[in-house]
């Protein structure tokens, strides 16, 4: 006997309803969140007389301890469908849209009862790609709050303090994070001789001191001074912001270095490492996007729909139009477009793909995304051919496909 189980997660609580082969309810039930809640789960199942591997299961996420619960108790047939499915299915059972969360519950056994067979079942993947997935996700966390503050730091500074924000390349580096903690206002930094400076720079490990006497010019270049009340008003915040993106630099360093090892422990490494353009993060990340299954991805055109490279087509009778896909996992989408990005300069025919496509295209971003698209449909193939990228080997197929057929 096969059962349909479809939950509504929340924080706090989980509605869940079995249904059987015909349709029909035969249990429901509200469980807390907690490890009680779980068991309860569990013992309904049982008293059902159906094993886990004969119970499929939907559920909207795959980042919840239910989850995690449920695959180590054998449960092996586990759907976790789009938000946007289950709400496009709402009228299924109400025509008015009154809903709650039972009702949401018997709509997603309901899905995974008819509609199994357009799902592909969700698998957590190796111990390896897991840590993987969570590191990735955390350095483009890291990476974002990074920009954010430091954005923030420019404005203020800017305001009080602009000699700080030329004296080296960029504000998110150690040194120049470092260098506005030892010298928070333009009083400070005007007192600073040559001397001073180099020793400063050395404690700091630059690694380009050649530039140094440049940095330090650029430091005393003459600038307009603030108040001292605008600088009283700004200077702690400026300190404060450097103190907390300081430790966000130095944790994104470690998180990058943590997930290259483990990077390096995978299988499929070889595959991504062959990839023009693509460094620890890149890759790392595409891996992670493109998991172990090669099941999960029969054609390439499913993995260019989740990364959101290719359009969406409208169209009735005469009527059609395309449209930038919106429903996509945005995250695989910025790190395939980042990765094309970078292949206009190493690739060949990238360049020449790019360079023929831009005047087609609305915008460079939009030439990046149809270049994005053509790289997962390549891609795709050495993923599930588990073969390397060989660029003269992929020139030596375009010349072939050009030239005319007898």
């Amino acid at each position: 006997m096969q059962v349909y189980l479809g939950i509504d997660w929340s924080e706090n609580q989980h509605d869940a309803i079995f249904q059987n082969e015909a349709g029909a309810q035969v249990l429901g039930m509200c469980i807390p969140h907690s490890l009680e809640g779980f068991e309860k789960l569990e013992d309904a199942r049982r008293q059902l007389g159906v094993s886990a591997a004969e119970c499929v299961v939907g559920l909207e996420t795959a980042h919840n301890l239910l989850v995690d619960f449920l695959w180590s108790q054998g449960y092996e047939q586990l759907y976790v469908l789009p938000p946007n499915q289950v709400k496009s299915n709402q009228g299924r059972r109400r025509q008015s849209g009154a809903r709650d969360d039972p009702v949401d519950a018997d709509l997603i056994a309901e899905i995974v009862r008819t509609d199994r067979h357009r799902l592909y079942p969700w698998h957590p993947g190796s111990s390896l790609l897991q840590q993987m997935r969570a590191k990735v996700g955390e350095v483009r966390f890291l990476t974002q709050e990074i920009v954010r503050l430091t954005n923030r730091l420019r404005a203020v500074l800017l305001r009080y303090y602009p000699a700080a924000v030329q004296v080296f390349s960029s504000l998110d580096t150690q040194i120049a994070l470092a260098f506005l903690q030892a010298y928070p206002h333009p009083q400070a930094a005007a007192q600073l001789d040559w001397a001073t400076f180099q020793q400063f720079a050395h404690q700091q490990h630059y690694p380009q001191p050649h530039k140094l006497m440049t940095c330090f010019t650029r430091l005393h270049h003459p600038y307009p001074l603030a108040t001292e009340a605008t600088r009283l008003a700004y200077q702690d915040e400026a300190v404060l912001l450097a103190g907390v993106l300081t430790h966000l630099v130095k944790g994104k360093s470690c998180q990058l270095r943590q997930l290259q090892q483990l990077y390096e422990q995978h299988p499929d490494r070889a595959i991504f490492d062959s990839l023009p353009a693509a460094g620890t993060l890149l890759s790392a990340g595409l891996l992670v996007k493109f998991g172990e299954d090669r099941q999960r991805f029969p054609k390439p055109e499913l993995v260019q729909a989740l990364a959101g490279t290719c359009p969406v087509t409208r169209q009735s009778g005469k009527t059609r139009r395309v449209h930038f896909r919106k429903a996509c996992d945005t995250e695989f989408r910025f790190l395939a477009v980042t990765w094309a990005r970078g292949t206009v300069n190493e690739s060949l025919w990238a360049t020449d793909y790019y360079l023929r496509i831009l005047p087609h295209c609305r915008s460079e971003q939009h030439a990046y995304r149809c270049l994005a698209n053509r790289w997962l449909q390549v891609l795709w193939r050495l993923w599930y051919d588990h073969v390397e990228y060989d660029e003269a080997y992929k020139l030596k197929r375009q010349a072939e496909r050009r030239l005319p057929r007898r």
